[in-house]
């Protein structure tokens, strides 16, 4: 059997990406002029560009194992590159940012690409400049939305608002719906379950222990969280029906929303909030650790219609310890 024959497109893009790789100069041992990797100069550039990153963010940004991270960047502290903080919300967290030298570093890897960017763009007849941008903006996008990682520069008005809105509902429902029959084959009864939740907590949002957030983008909700603070009692907020549509996770909406509802747990003076979820889901536990949540126990379980092992978070309030 011959071998299939990729379409012109495909095998074009296939052919410029090589070249690309080439010609940027990642298939040296270092790169921008530097005696660093090419993910510590990327490293360096995203904490630069947001003054201070935690490790755990730099895993998402950068597409990196957690272990591969953690060695980046104790190379970068031993070489003076970067100097760990305490995060002023949560002394637990480790905040990076870059020392003196770092930023020296930074500045000559921004130097090096500004004169590679310009000097190829002589090349370029100045009415196409435009196309050249758009074009690796638009495949850079398809790209992390095949990976289910959109940049949130994608969707720059997506927006956070709170309490109930004609349709949040439903939607909640739909994206839970359609995630989890997608990725563990949950059917009716966790739809039900879910519908038959919501609906019961919506009913009691004039409580002020609890409260319900929901992203916008574009006209469409896109994005929900709630706190309820009665149904486990005790003082204890549980944080329910965290959920991102398909298309942007990894935008940052998620991390955004989780942190409105952390705030307010702290400000009602929660003694700690607790959630419940199953093994499996590796990118939501990112983020509820990287929250200051910890596993407190995990089981089999059914409460979700499948047998899963299930799992419960908590995160104590810093300010009542």
């Amino acid at each position: 059997m011959s071998a299939a024959i990729s379409p012109p497109p495909v095998q074009g893009i296939r052919d410029a990406s090589r070249r690309l790789v080439r010609e940027l100069g990642f298939m040296k041992p270092t790169l921008a002029g530097t005696g660093l990797p090419a993910s510590a100069v990327h490293a360096l550039i995203e904490i630069g560009e947001h003054d201070a990153h935690s490790a755990t963010a730099l895993c998402e940004i950068l597409c990196l194992e957690k272990s591969s991270v953690s060695r980046m960047v104790r190379k970068l502290i031993e070489s003076g590159e970067l100097v760990e903080t305490s995060s002023q919300k949560d002394a637990r967290e480790k905040q990076l940012a870059l020392t003196a030298k770092g930023k020296q570093t930074l500045a000559a890897i921004n130097q090096f690409a500004q004169i590679q960017v310009s000097s190829a763009l002589e090349n370029i007849p100045i009415s196409i400049h435009g196309k050249v941008v758009d074009g690796l903006t638009i495949y850079a996008d398809a790209l992390a939305i095949s990976r289910k990682r959109v940049s949130p520069a994608t969707f720059p008005h997506a927006s956070i608002q709170c309490g109930y809105h004609p349709g949040v509902l439903g939607r909640a429902v739909e994206m839970h719906a359609r995630y989890y029959a997608r990725t563990v084959g949950f059917g009716h009864f966790f739809e039900a379950k879910v519908a038959s939740g919501m609906a019961e907590f919506v009913g009691r949002l004039n409580n002020p222990m609890n409260r319900l957030w929901f992203a916008v983008s574009e006209g469409k909700i896109v994005a929900t969280v709630a706190i309820d603070g009665e149904d486990f009692g005790n003082n204890i907020a549980h944080l329910r029906w965290f959920i991102v549509d398909d298309e942007l996770r990894g935008s940052g909406i998620g991390r955004r929303l989780l942190k409105e509802a952390i705030s307010f747990c702290d400000q009602q003076q929660f003694s700690e909030i607790q959630l419940w979820t199953f093994k499996g889901l590796d990118a939501a536990r990112r983020l509820y650790e990287e929250a200051g949540f910890v596993l407190l126990e995990e089981l089999p379980g059914r409460q979700w219609g499948e047998e899963v092992v299930e799992q419960r978070f908590s995160r104590p309030n810093p300010i009542t310890l």
